[in-house]
C-alpha cells in the first residue's frame, strides 16, 4: 500500500469554516462527488452543483462529528498500580455515541479512575462515572452526571474503510487533521492485549488517547490508542502513525458493557507480563509488581518458549495460548530460557479485572 499523501501540516483547530475546509479536502482526496445528488441551481452546471451539494453535506456531517468529541480528564485512585506507567493525572478525548450522553473513549485513560470530568467544546466541565472498562477490546465508557447538550456521533463501519479513503481525526481540544488508513491488521500489545482488525493511520497524531477517527460522512470508525513507529506494517517502509481500535469491535458488546461494565471476553487469564518479539521469540521486557509472573520467578530478559507445553513464537501466539482456556484463574506452566538454561516455572494466573484498584465505596 502506498504511503499517505496528506501532509502532516494539514491540521487546524476547529473554527467557523474549518468544516468546509475539511469537507473540501475530503472531497478532493476522495476524487469527486461520488453518488451525490443535488437539486438544480440556475446558471450552475450539474456536475459543479453536485460537488457543491456534496461539500455542504460533508461540512454539516463533519461539524456534527467534531461537536461530538469531548475532552476527558482523569485522576486515578492514589494506590493505582497503573500510575507507574500512565501517571495519576491523565488527559485525553472521547466521543458521545449515545442519546443519553454516553461517551466512548480508550480504556487505559480511565483505568483505576477515582474522578473523571468530561469537557465539552464550550469548556463546560461535567463529572462522569465509569460505566465500563473493557480489557478485551480496549474501550472505555463514561456516563456524564449532567446533560451535555451534545448530539451523538453515528457509528460507521470500520471494516469498509479503504486505503484510498480520506479520514478525519478529532480530539477533545478541537484539533483536527486529515489522515489515511495505511494498514488494517491484528494488533498485539506488549501488555497482554490483542485485537483483530486494528486501524493504522498516518500522518501521526501525538494527542491520540481517545481521539475520534471519522470517515468523510462524519461516522465514527475508530478510537485512538497508540503512536506506532510503523503504521504500514513490517513488510513496508516505516511510516510513523497511530493505531485506532475499530468501532466494529464495540457494536456486538455495547449492550453488555452498559449492563456488566465489561465484556465476557475480558474475563481471562492474566500473568502481568510486558513482552516484546525478538527474532522469532518472545522476550520479557518488564513484569508488573506483585503479579503472578513475578511471584512465579520470571525475570526481565527471560524468553518464553511454551505455555502448558504449547510452543509460542510471537505475542499473538502467546496470548491465544494463554487465553485458550476460558478459566481466568488457573495454574499455568511456562517453559523459559534464561541464558543457557531452560526452566519450567509454574504460575497461578488471575482475573485481571479483579486486580484493579477502585475508589473507596465501589
Amino acid at each position: 500500500m502506498s504511503q499517505p499523501f496528506i501532509p502532516s501540516s494539514w491540521r487546524t483547530p476547529w473554527r467557523p469554516g474549518a468544516g468546509l475546509a475539511l469537507a473540501v479536502g475530503l472531497l478532493a482526496a476522495a476524487g469527486g462527488p461520488g453518488t451525490a445528488r443535488a437539486d438544480s441551481v440556475p446558471g450552475v452546471a450539474a456536475p459543479a452543483n453536485a460537488v457543491l451539494a456534496r461539500m455542504e453535506q460533508r461540512e454539516a456531517a463533519l461539524t456534527r462529528a467534531n461537536a461530538a468529541v469531548v475532552g476527558v480528564e482523569v485522576i486515578a485512585v492514589e494506590d493505582a498500580r497503573s500510575i507507574a506507567t500512565l501517571g495519576r493525572v491523565r488527559e485525553g478525548s472521547g466521543v458521545v455515541i449515545g442519546d443519553d450522553g454516553l461517551v466512548l473513549t480508550i480504556g487505559y485513560l480511565i483505568l483505576e479512575a477515582d474522578h473523571v470530568d468530561v469537557v465539552d467544546g464550550g469548556g463546560r466541565r461535567v463529572p462522569a462515572r465509569v460505566v465500563a472498562y473493557d480489557l478485551a477490546s480496549g474501550f472505555g465508557l463514561l456516563q456524564p452526571l449532567a446533560p451535555l447538550s451534545v448530539a451523538s456521533a453515528p457509528l460507521g463501519n470500520s471494516s469498509a474503510i479503504t486505503g484510498n479513503e480520506p479520514l478525519m481525526i478529532a480530539s477533545g481540544d478541537g484539533d483536527l487533521s486529515l489522515a489515511r488508513m495505511v494498514s488494517r491488521r491484528p494488533f498485539s500489545g506488549y501488555w497482554e492485549y490483542y485485537i483483530d482488525g486494528a486501524l493504522f493511520t498516518a500522518p501521526v497524531r501525538t494527542d491520540h488517547g481517545g481521539a475520534g477517527l471519522f470517515n468523510a460522512d462524519g461516522e465514527l470508525v475508530g478510537i485512538g490508542s497508540l503512536v506506532v513507529g510503523n503504521a504500514a506494517g513490517t513488510d513496508s517502509p516505516p511510516v510513523r502513525g497511530n493505531m485506532f481500535v475499530p468501532v466494529d469491535l464495540l457494536k456486538p458488546i455495547l449492550g453488555e458493557l452498559r449492563t456488566r461494565g465489561a465484556s465476557r471476553g475480558s474475563v481471562r487469564a492474566w500473568l502481568g507480563l510486558n513482552c516484546v518479539e525478538d527474532g522469532g521469540h518472545v522476550r520479557i521486557a518488564r513484569l508488573t509488581p506483585e503479579s503472578p509472573a513475578e511471584e512465579a520467578g520470571l525475570q526481565p530478559g527471560d524468553y518464553i518458549l511454551a505455555i502448558d507445553g504449547i510452543a509460542v513464537s510471537d505475542l499473538a501466539s502467546l496470548y491465544k495460548t494463554l487465553w485458550r482456556d476460558e478459566r481466568a484463574e488457573r495454574n499455568v506452566t511456562l517453559d523459559v530460557r534464561r541464558g543457557a538454561e531452560t526452566l519450567h516455572l509454574k504460575a497461578r494466573a488471575v482475573d485481571r479485572m479483579q486486580t484493579l484498584r477502585r475508589p473507596e465505596g465501589i
